[in-house]
């Protein structure tokens, strides 16, 4: 943990709030103030940090004495570079920096995104804008096929009541049949969107206990859903159904891809929760957050699909609709998280992530 904050001008405080690491330092690059997440990388608080050059923080100093330099002489408002950044462990941490100047004379601020960190909100940004197209594709959907589809349905009921023959009206049944599945298959789409979430405390191991139950149900013979809970993690308000129905839809995902596994008895799914610390999510920075594993020793994700499994209508097996993920994701969405996954032939890893209060 950081140690307490000495006082600083108002204009330096809000920098703890931030999810980056940040640093304000003069022409020579001596630190005049770091926030709790640069104490927090560097492994050191702010009584070691300030007042010392940030130059030795870095791996490669050059570049970052030369942004200096280039700044004091006005040559840019802004230079952004990558380079590493020194632990006092010892550990490397890859880092995107930037280096901006201030509104006062001699006063730089340098900011350190982590790589991984970057990534992730790339990920979590190409997510949000891809969640907001599906629900205007949805709505889209919705209508150019609801209704056509009740006038088909309708059609095949009044013909159903003027013919006599039974074997035609096995063929007026399917019709109706088909009818009746496109538009569940409809509904499914507009499920995450068309109600509000309903907030209650949250119990995680409740949810897990609930998905184990109906996997196992489902799947009684030749799999094993093992518990690896970490009881201490706190509740956490949420929608309790909606993190069920996320939870099993990947679990459901994973028993079916461990079927040849299953037929030889030896298909496992863990269900693990951990806590999460100094976690960013959507560029915010979270004291804790919960991590949820599905893990399952399957065949693994189709290489072809890897980057497009929570698509709506993409699957990896047939029969599937593509919507299980997709639903999965959206719902973790709403509680401000999301997923990630790790996959390999034989290691298959849905990790869901979701700040805690």
């Amino acid at each position: 943990m950081p140690s307490p904050r000495r006082p600083h001008p108002a204009r330096f405080q809000a920098f703890d709030l931030l999810a980056t690491l940040l640093a304000v330092v003069d022409e020579r690059g001596v630190v005049l103030f770091a926030n709790a997440g640069l104490e927090d990388a560097v492994g050191l608080s702010w009584r070691s940090i300030e007042g010392t050059s940030l130059l030795q923080w870095f791996d490669d100093s050059r570049t970052l004495r030369q942004a200096l330099v280039r700044a004091r002489e006005n040559e840019f408002a802004a230079l952004r570079f990558d380079t590493l950044l020194k632990r006092q462990s010892g550990e490397l941490l890859p880092m995107h920096v930037i280096v901006a100047q201030t509104e006062r004379d001699g006063e730089l601020i340098v900011e350190l995104l982590p790589l991984e960190l970057q990534a992730r909100q790339e990920r979590e940004e190409r997510l949000a804008n891809q969640t907001k197209a599906n629900k205007e594709l949805f709505h889209n959907l919705a209508h150019e096929i609801k209704n056509p589809l009740g006038g088909i349905r309708g059609a095949a009921q009044l013909l159903e009541m003027e013919i006599d023959s039974r074997e035609l009206r096995e063929y007026t049944q399917v019709i109706i049949h088909e009818s009746d599945r496109l538009q569940a298959l409809v509904d499914r789409l507009l499920a995450p969107h068309r109600h509000a979430p309903v907030v209650s405390d949250v119990n995680i191991h409740q949810v897990c206990e609930r998905v184990r139950a109906l996997i196992l149900a489902e799947f009684p013979r030749g799999l094993v859903v093992e518990r690896d809970y970490d009881t201490s993690i706190p509740e956490f308000r949420g929608d309790q159904e909606q993190l069920i129905q996320a939870v099993l839809n990947i679990a459901h995902n994973a028993a079916h891809a461990l079927a040849a596994r299953r037929e030889r008895g030896d298909a496992k799914i863990i269900l693990r929760t951990r806590v999460n610390r100094q976690m960013t999510f959507g560029k915010q920075r979270y004291r804790l957050a919960l991590e949820l594993h599905v893990i399952d020793n399957g065949p693994g994700v189709p290489d072809s699909i890897k980057d497009r499994v929570f698509n709506p209508l993409v699957s990896g097996r047939d029969g599937g609709t593509g919507l299980g993920l997709t639903l999965a994701q959206t719902f973790v969405q709403q509680h401000h998280g999301l997923i990630e996954l790790d996959s390999r032939p034989g290691h298959t890893d849905f990790r869901i992530l979701i700040p805690l209060p």
